[in-house]
């Protein structure tokens, strides 16, 4: 045997057993399109090393999804001779599940059968006789728990003992086939709905729904703002200014406090120290910028984020909102990109594509890359407009949403293609598997600061040079007049503008040290938000959309952008 294959519809819990097979860090999720990208590991089996593969959810080796295509196509790949399939079925939905199961058997492909969730069978008065099921279907079955590890051991040592079946049946005759082994292997006892299952049904609710969803949100965005704002006053802040702060005052003493050299890696100091926001230097608002303030909101955001994906959350909230994400063209499942997007504009990016046709992947892209700010830009918003309260950052998030809804409605209304209906599976609400949450939340943290920190560094440098060389103040005389007169903003907004396009949370930065009045840095903040992506989702969105769309996307956030400006110029 050289390769384990696990197999099985959404939601049956593989990325947890997979992740217990393999100890690979892997993210772990509860909503469609996690895994459409499959995931590679490796397990020892006594002295042989074996290649498990996390295949993506599918219903059926007849393939009608994207995920289901590459779920078909890695089994086809695949060496009945060297491959074991271990089949992940939810043991409290075997009917459902069993038909996969019974095409998995005509394959020829050794086979382990694993009932997973089995803790939930007894919650749900639901008994399964699992010793006749596998004499029935002629394999190995083991029940397991994949969030506490119960089973796992008895699953690896079976492995090797794993055999091909000669169950067969045809089509028509599959589900009256998979009905009589139901009834001959499972029973069902009267059963009170728990509380959780109770919440369950009231988190979908067209009236308790959306109260649950705004306390949900409301509790969310506080905790993130408590952990984010605890983590830079009581950790980072204390960190810089105590200990790195006097490092760079005694590089800027070699350097005799000026000079090329000076500006770049050390900036203005300010009143004669280091100002970590104002400064400009790659080694004091380069290195601060991505670390000192932005890492703990990222990390706070996606805390709260894995822990609602895990807990089963998400695709609640992608039902209840179908409606209003249908104005916009898109449906229910158009809010993760949306939400991912809070964290970060890429994996919002990449989540486009769980649409499933050009026109939402277009409108999704497209209102995400123009209204939804990036938690680092958010950082930096609430550090230039924190201190005006509510009146300085509810214009910012409100025209934004605005925005965000007008031009999803023009463009469900001219862009062509199809808006299906939404189609996705609701998993019940299980507690988090916390191994797998932190590594999931370690491997984004990971993530961010590979993608961030460069582009902030270079962002930067790049501006030290254009100001260094002239180049800013040359741009700032040309396009000035015309920044003044739409937006309302100062010629020196220009570099802000420029630098966006590499980091927009450093181009929000710069706005600090200009002494902008409230409407202006309300004006610019929208317009740094809408404008342009960074580079880094503009790369993705390339890719994601082709060219071409890509193209007209950026021609409706340039237009878009100035003339949201304009109009907030007007109102302040």
């Amino acid at each position: 045997m050289k390769r384990i294959l696990l197999m099985g519809n959404p939601n049956v819990g593989k990325s947890a057993i997979f992740t217990r097979l393999t100890s690979v860090r892997v993210i772990v999720s509860n909503y469609p399109g996690t895994t459409v990208e499959f995931v590679r590991g490796s397990m020892r089996l006594g002295d042989e090393k074996v290649e498990v593969i996390d295949a993506p959810g599918t219903y059926t080796l007849d393939p009608t999804s994207p995920a289901e295509k590459v779920a078909a196509k890695l089994l086809k790949e695949s060496d009945p001779k060297e491959t074991v399939i271990v089949n992940i079925v939810d043991s409290t939905n075997l009917e459902r599940n069993l038909n996969l199961t019974l095409e998995l058997l005509s394959t020829g492909f050794s086979i382990i059968i694993v009932m997973n969730f089995w803790d939930e069978t007894a919650h749900k008065g639901i008994t399964i006789n699992t010793k006749k099921l596998g004499e029935l279907l002629n394999v190995k079955v083991i029940t397991t728990v994949g969030i506490t590890g119960k089973g796992i051991k008895e699953l690896k040592e079976n492995l090797c003992d794993a055999r091909p079946s000669d169950f067969e049946v045809s089509e028509e005759e599959k589900w009256n086939v998979i009905g009589n082994i139901v009834e001959e292997t499972q029973t069902i006892e009267h059963h009170h709905h728990t509380f959780l299952q109770g919440l369950e049904e009231a988190s979908t609710h067209p009236v308790a729904g959306f109260p649950i969803a705004l306390i949900v949100l409301f509790i969310s965005f506080n905790i993130i703002r408590f952990i984010g704002e605890g983590l830079i006053a009581w950790v980072f802040e204390p960190l810089f200014t105590n200990l790195w702060a006097p490092v760079l005052m005694k590089i800027s003493t070699l350097l005799n406090h000026s000079g090329f050299w000076h500006n770049i890696l050390i900036g203005n100091l300010v009143e004669g120290e280091i100002d970590f926001f104002q400064s400009f230097g790659i080694l004091s608002t380069g290195l601060f910028i991505p670390i000192g303030a932005v890492l703990p909101y990222i990390f706070s955001f996606y805390l709260i984020l894995s822990f609602l994906e895990d807990l089963g959350y998400l695709p609640r909230l992608a039902v209840l909102l179908d409606r209003l994400m249908h104005q916009v063209g898109i449906h229910g499942m158009g809010f993760i990109p949306m939400l991912l997007g809070l964290g970060c504009n890429v994996p919002g990016a990449l989540a486009t594509r769980i649409m499933e046709t050009r026109k939402e992947r277009f409108i999704s892209a497209t209102i995400m890359a123009i209204a939804v700010p990036c938690m680092a830009q958010i950082a930096m918003i609430f550090g230039l407009l924190g201190k005006y309260g509510f009146p300085g950052l509810i214009p910012v998030f409100g025209t934004l949403f605005i925005v965000w809804l007008i031009l999803g409605k023009i463009m469900a209304r001219f862009v062509s293609g199809e808006s299906p209906e939404i189609f996705t599976e609701i998993p019940p609400y299980r507690f988090p598997y916390l191994t797998s949450m932190f590594k999931k939340i370690w491997m984004r943290i990971q993530w961010f600061l590979k993608e961030a920190l460069p582009f902030v560094l270079i962002g930067v440098l790049i501006v030290n040079l254009l100001y260094t060389l002239g180049v800013i103040d040359f741009l700032s005389r040309i396009f000035g007049p015309f920044v003044s007169k739409i937006l309302g903003l100062p010629a020196p907004a220009i570099a802000a503008l420029l630098i966006g396009f590499l980091r927009k949370d450093v181009a929000v930065g710069m706005l600090a040290p200009l002494n902008l009045q409230m409407g202006q840095l309300i004006t610019a903040s929208v317009v740094l938000t809408m404008y342009f992506p960074c580079v880094a989702t503009f790369v993705v969105l390339v890719r994601e959309l082709g060219f071409w769309d890509m193209i007209k996307s950026t021609i409706i956030m340039i237009v878009s952008a100035f003339f949201v400006g304009w109009i907030l110029n007007l109102i302040y």
